[in-house]
């Protein structure tokens, strides 16, 4: 499962909106190449619309499997394509904001929130993973959707990342608990920032470019919340555990 904030969703909205234009336009040729392909050549004649669509309709009526079929080729092929036009983007780390192997050959990317319970379940799974594969980095961004408090949080964490304390403070206030502004000052104050800095961090809007080239990274990729982890050309939705985690890992590694 993901979390996601009302305007948040307002925008993966409107790009279902266009997903499912593309879907029915995909299925459509589909099945009319497919349709077309079982007919004799020279009997269908390809300038006869009516003609066209009957053929695509009783295909589709007779192989209704190709609809989820195209959809998901389709939406794969789109999450590639969005994957590979911004992958620096994705995997270039903020400062400190990675750990794992520096030259890794395979970068796992999390998309997450503080005040995210499922991201917080993921931690031993990633912890596992990094564990493990000494060939493996991953990067984490900061997509702080859920409360204001989020965003403050992420502000402080990206200052960790300048400091080189990011992944002590990563694990200082998930182990804190809830979200609030005096456990992002504990958390802060457990690697040595003390509150004076992480109230400047909080204030300081130069993290705002950051965290919003995040948000848009996040909604090209058609992040359904958090967290959401890019894999190679993959994108996974949700707490998806450490077994489909490492599945992604291994067929990144195989291409």
């Amino acid at each position: 499962m993901t979390e996601t904030r009302p305007g948040f969703r307002a925008a993966l909205s409107n790009r279902t909106v266009q997903m499912t234009i593309g879907v029915l336009a995909f299925i459509a040729a589909t099945a009319a190449g497919a349709a077309l392909g079982t007919q004799s050549t020279g009997r269908v004649d390809v300038s006869d619309k009516a003609a066209i669509e009957k053929i695509v309709h009783d295909y589709i009526l007779a192989h209704p499997e190709i609809i989820p079929q195209a959809v998901e080729k389709l939406q794969a092929n789109r999450v590639a394509t969005s994957i590979d036009s911004s992958r620096p983007a994705i995997e270039t780390p903020y400062a400190g904001a990675w750990e794992g192997a520096a030259n890794g050959d395979v970068t796992v990317v999390e998309f997450f929130d503080y005040a995210c319970g499922y991201c917080r379940a993921s931690l031993p799974d990633l912890a596992r993973l990094v564990g493990e594969d000494k060939r493996l980095k991953i990067v984490y961004r900061e997509l702080p959707i859920l409360s204001d408090d989020s965003i403050d949080a992420a502000k402080v964490s990206l200052l960790a990342a300048e400091k080189n304390q990011y992944m002590p403070f990563h694990r200082a206030l998930y182990a804190a608990g809830r979200v609030t502004h005096d456990t992002i000052l504990a958390a802060a104050a457990k690697v040595g920032i003390d509150a004076r800095a992480a109230e400047a961090a909080i204030a300081n809007k130069k993290y705002d470019s950051e965290i919003q080239s995040n948000i848009a990274l996040a909604q090209k990729l058609q992040a359904t919340g958090t967290p959401t982890f890019v894999i190679g050309n993959q994108v996974l939705n949700g707490a998806v555990g450490y077994d489909a985690l490492k599945t992604a890992v291994t067929a990144a590694r195989e291409k």
